[in-house]
């Protein structure tokens, strides 16, 4: 049940990354802006053709390459199990939902679509919904990592091997 409502909520944040962005683009030209909550964040269009501060720009392929290979991890950890427990399991299908995102947008466009600017932060970069997937994603994932992960999910000796000499 936990990996059937992750996938929904995946898909689910899939399908309006991509209607965002293609909302945006359809009212908005390109550099153009327009107050969300004034004096904290406005959408402005912007065609982005690198990652994250636009680093490895015009690096389309390469981009691809690395999110797909991110990607296909996550969904072996997905499907080996690896992780069971609500919050990491949580944090894959986040990752995996944004990673998808923007990888169809580099295919199909060769640039990702960003549209959401924090107006008090000027030069803090311009986002999508698939980033704040894989940013949420990552988060959790770290606070999963360091503090649930020991508890619930590692894989120590089978019971009744635990006073078993080592080999």
């Amino acid at each position: 049940m936990l990996y059937m409502t992750g996938a929904a909520m995946a898909a689910l944040l899939l399908g309006l990354d991509q209607w965002s962005k293609a909302w945006i683009t359809a009212n908005l030209p390109l550099g153009e802006r327009m107050d969300l909550f004034p004096g904290f964040l406005e959408l402005l269009t912007v065609h982005n053709y690198g990652a994250a501060w636009s680093s490895f720009s015009g690096m389309r392929w390469l981009l691809v390459c690395v999110t797909s290979c991110i990607v296909l991890a996550v969904l072996y950890v997905l499907a080996r199990r690896i992780v069971r427990h609500p919050a990491g399991v949580t944090a894959c299908f986040l990752i995996l939902a944004g990673g998808l995102g923007n990888i169809i947008d580099r295919v199909r466009l060769g640039y990702v679509v960003d549209m959401l600017h924090f107006q008090f932060w000027p030069s803090y970069p311009t986002f999508n919904v698939a980033d704040i997937c894989v940013v949420c994603g990552c988060v959790l994932g770290a606070v999963y990592y360091l503090f649930l992960y020991e508890k619930y999910d590692k894989k120590g000796p089978a019971h009744g091997e635990a006073d078993a000499p080592s080999k």
